[in-house]
């Protein structure tokens, strides 16, 4: 069950990276606007998006897994705080979607955290 759970999560965070990546890299009016206000376009964008998808390459690939979750969550939660102090909830009328899509990136990551809590162990008494 942990088995399946743990994929269904990785597949969800992996289709969010990968679908906003379309518009983060053709410059997209909607990603523009959000790394204008944040003072970042378009390096912030470009950069934002190269590390999403080096996320979602992680999370694909079993051993890597938890790197990528680390990574991702990080990634995700300076998209939620961008949201919450700079952008607002909606972003360009888009009705909140960008932030319901941050965060439930979010929480799926915070749940494989959590799931795979033991290899975090693993990863700091190997260093």
């Amino acid at each position: 069950m942990k088995k399946h759970l743990s994929l269904v999560l990785r597949v969800i965070v992996v289709a969010i990276f990968l679908q906003t990546l379309y518009f983060k890299f053709t410059g997209a009016p909607e990603s523009v606007y959000i790394f204008t206000t944040l003072g970042a376009e378009p390096a912030g964008r470009i950069l934002s998006g190269i590390l999403e998808l080096v996320c979602a390459v992680l999370l694909l690939y079993r051993p890597t897994m938890i790197y990528g979750t680390l990574g991702s969550l990080g990634v995700i939660s300076g998209a939620l705080l961008s949201h919450l102090f700079v952008l607002g909830i909606e972003v360009m009328d888009d009705g909140g979607l960008l932030f319901g899509l941050a965060l439930t990136v979010f929480l799926c990551s915070l749940a494989l955290i959590i799931m795979h809590k033991s290899e975090l162990f693993r990863i700091q008494s190997n260093h």
